[in-house]
């Protein structure tokens, strides 16, 4: 009973609110040394590459739980100033899927003159991103004629569009502003009338502004890097913000760290206890922990949602898998993760 709640209330939400999942979600990967994963800007940051492979569950309870998978590579195009990736990703809740490759060039302009050992770099990239949404009808029981419904078939849509960002990356300085699918596209997956009626207002895609900022201290075994991340959609004017911290620490095999980052909306809900009406917004604490291993990496985080009202008090899961290659030593004079 409880899958069945949730797979309508999935519906209903993304009937009216479709877009706001269109694309990667931007999660808590990022923080595994993932930053191409939501800001293209990165791709060949360092003169390398690098493999991410990530993996995220919700509620391991519920059947047809949310879940996300994604897989990206990139790497700098031999000792030129350009850098290239790619990025697939399936993402998938109740009846509502979407799979979606992305293909990303980027153009890093050394900003240091001629002191190659010092990391001055300002960074462009354009990600174009090809994406298949999948609403599964199949299972829907309803009495009558709704133009919502298609016949109980397997509806599918496929959309082109773009991302686009710059990135600045000083000594163990960085920031990072992205703009997440920039090109409108008009979606009727979800609209209620599919014959193009012209006087129905039909669901668009949500343009997204990324804008994040961070510094590691510390240069001898042990470091910690402070960053901000904050989110903001355009259509519902929905704004979220990331605190995070993380710690560092070399070892002889290489290096472990852990830390911790903090998500709240700007925007909520109001709720009633029965006695009272208050608003509740989303807030969700991520312990993440991980460890790298000569040129590999693994990484764990678990998302616990606060508040009154939630579905599950399970929380969410997702692991990372790295590999790092063509960069035997650090190139740059500072401890800067992304492109040492």
């Amino acid at each position: 009973m409880k899958s069945r709640l949730l797979l309508l209330f999935s519906f209903i939400v993304m009937a009216f609110q479709a877009e706001a999942q269109e694309g990667i979600p931007v999660y808590f990967d990022y923080l595994s040394d993932n930053y191409y994963l939501v800001h293209p800007a990165m791709a060949g940051i360092s003169q390398g590459g690098k493999i991410r492979a990530t993996a995220r569950k919700q509620w391991f309870d519920v059947e047809d739980a949310p879940n996300l998978q994604t897989l990206n590579a990139h790497f700098r195009i031999g000792e030129s100033k350009s850098g290239v990736g790619g990025i697939i990703f399936n993402d998938a809740n109740g009846y509502h899927s979407q799979t979606g490759v992305k293909l990303t060039y980027a153009y890093h302009l050394n900003m240091g003159g001629e002191d190659v050992r010092m990391l001055n770099q300002l960074s462009f990239g354009l990600s174009a991103t090809m994406l298949q949404s999948r609403l599964d009808q199949s299972e829907f029981r309803y009495n009558g004629v709704d133009n919502a419904i298609n016949n109980g078939g397997d509806i599918k849509a496929a959309y082109f569009n773009a991302d686009v960002g710059v990135s600045y990356n000083f000594k163990e300085f960085y920031g990072h502003l992205t703009i997440l699918n920039l090109i409108p596209t008009d979606r009727n997956l979800y609209s209620r009338n599919r014959a193009g009626d012209p006087s129905e207002t039909l669901i668009d895609n949500l343009r997204r502004y990324l804008i994040s900022a961070g510094y590691v201290f510390g240069r001898n075994e042990v470091q910690v890097e402070p960053s901000l991340l904050f989110q903001m959609t355009d259509f519902t004017k929905e704004k979220t913000i990331d605190a995070n911290a993380k710690v560092y620490k070399d070892v002889s095999f290489g290096r472990i760290w852990g830390g911790l980052s903090y998500r709240r909306s700007f925007d909520g809900t109001f709720i009633s206890n029965g006695t009272e009406v208050r608003q509740q917004t989303l807030q969700l604490l991520t312990p993440i922990v991980g460890v790298n291993f000569k040129n590999f990496m693994v990484s764990y985080n678990y998302s616990y949602q606060f508040g009154d009202i939630r579905f599950d008090n399970g929380g969410f899961h997702q692991i990372t898998l790295g590999y790092d290659f063509g960069q035997t030593e650090r190139r740059y004079d500072c401890y800067c993760p992304a492109a040492n």
